[in-house]
């Protein structure tokens, strides 16, 4: 594995991965029309191309014109209350412009695919550990336009002769030890950038979105693994991929799951003071419980986590976060 493209290497996960590629010694090109994406997160060594994931015939011409070996498609939009108010915009970009844009890919005979999906697709599970022969359930819009492209992968998959890997995300958090990268986003929903900004007094408090849940504490438990294991991950995967060209489907998480109560004790315990909260009512659709079992993941892949640590998860989140006051150009 030489050559990489990736879609959406100016978001938070895609540039994470980038750099992690660009440090392996790989070639990494990058399309991002930069709704979401910041120019600024794109490693200077990757090559960037400013256009749609759905513009035939300029993604046409970028596989023509490289020797892709795979392609990571990290490209979409992501926030779950935002797709509750418009459900076509994320069935439009996630679900209809990624069916132009794979099938660009099998046109032009790239044909090892790693979908960057989601664990919401499960819904509320049943038991505390998501399985990935679990049924899926998507409660969301946004679970929902994934879950569609996910099914659109593997139906088509025999018929156009290619392979691909599914990694279904749990709760990413988290920024490189460089700090070369991290998540930008303005009125994040997730919970620990949330949570950071409160910390550098971007936002006055932050507000728990329930607290009568069937938990310990009665807040959400999540799943929660660091950017730099999920970029260590694409990579072993698609080595993986190109190695043995066979289909998997995998969960990407730590298996233990933590409550929005103990990730803020967590955080007041790193600064040394409160964050101020308030509790409201339970968000449309929100699932309770959500943790991975990486057992399948482990009997192919051979992996530790090198990261697998909450308030490593923090401190890297806080130290990001803090470098964003100094970041003029975002």
């Amino acid at each position: 594995m030489k050559s990489v493209l990736l879609t959406g290497g100016a978001g938070y996960i895609g540039s994470n991965v980038a750099n992690f590629l660009l440090d392996k010694g790989l070639k990494v090109t990058i399309i991002d029309n930069l709704i979401t994406g910041k120019k600024i997160l794109v490693p200077k060594k990757a090559k960037l191309f400013i256009c749609d994931i759905a513009n035939q015939k300029k993604v046409t011409k970028i596989i023509k014109i490289n020797n892709f070996d795979a392609v990571m498609h990290f490209a979409g939009l992501v926030k779950v209350d935002e797709s509750i108010k418009y459900p076509k915009k994320y069935n439009d970009f996630n679900y209809k412009k990624g069916k132009i844009f794979l099938n660009t890919c099998f046109k032009n005979n790239l044909k090892n695919i790693i979908f960057s999906s989601t664990a919401s697709v499960y819904g509320n599970a049943r038991h505390k550990k998501v399985y990935e022969n679990n049924k899926l359930k998507p409660l969301n819009p946004y679970a929902k336009s994934k879950y569609k492209l996910e099914n659109y992968l593997i139906k088509n998959s025999k018929s156009n002769n290619f392979k691909y890997i599914i990694l279904r995300y749990f709760n990413v958090a988290g920024a490189e030890k460089k700090l070369r990268t991290g998540l930008i986003s303005k009125s994040s929903s997730n919970l620990i950038k949330v949570i950071c900004e409160v910390a550098v007094g971007k936002r006055k408090k932050l507000k728990i979105n329930g607290n009568d849940y069937n938990t310990k504490d009665g807040t959400p438990v999540r799943d929660f693994i660091h950017v730099s294991d999920l970029a260590e991950i694409h990579y072993l995967t698609a080595k993986y991929l190109t190695e043995n060209n066979k289909s998997k489907i995998f969960n990407c998480g730590y298996g233990k799951g933590y409550s929005v109560l103990e990730v803020v004790n967590n955080m007041n315990s790193i600064i040394k003071k409160k964050i101020p909260i308030i509790i409201g009512k339970r968000r449309n659709k929100d699932i309770e419980i959500s943790i991975s079992s990486t057992k399948k993941f482990h009997k192919y892949i051979e992996w530790k986590p090198k990261f697998n640590n909450l308030k490593y998860i923090l401190k890297t989140s806080f130290d990001w976060e803090k470098k964003l006051k100094y970041i003029k150009k975002i």
